[in-house]
């Protein structure tokens, strides 16, 4: 389905490739100077989803992080996004970690997706 180009979603979007880590809505937000809804940023932010623009990552503490989608359109057989996680505990960042994990589960089982974080002190902290 095509999609109406707004200016919210022009500026989501250039917050989201200026700063290429997974963002919160409070980040998202605070780097915006125009005023927007709330509702209407995680409308756009899950459409972004559903396009295969991002993925969401599920913070430990239940705050949605969304991260631009780099390599999915390229790699839509292989790609996956069930890696790890990082959050520093001082700065705050959340970082998607390289590495590609597969869970082993029960019989009649069929994982779809999983979200890991690990939380300790960046390299930059």
């Amino acid at each position: 389905m095509q999609r109406r180009n707004t200016n919210t979603k022009a500026s989501i979007l250039e917050v989201l490739k200026e700063y290429q880590s997974p963002m919160s809505y409070d980040m998202i937000v605070s780097r915006i100077q125009q005023k927007m809804d709330k509702a209407t940023v995680y409308r756009v932010l899950n459409r972004f989803q559903e396009d295969g623009l991002t993925h969401k990552i599920v913070g430990p503490d239940g705050k949605q992080y969304f991260a631009l989608c780099n390599s999915c359109e390229q790699q839509k057989e292989q790609h996956s996004h069930n890696h790890l996680h990082f959050q520093c505990e001082s700065c705050e960042r959340v970082e998607c970690l390289p590495e590609q994990y597969t869970i082993s589960l029960p019989k009649g089982y069929r994982p779809k997706n999983f979200n890991t974080f690990i939380t300790g002190i960046c390299s930059s902290c």
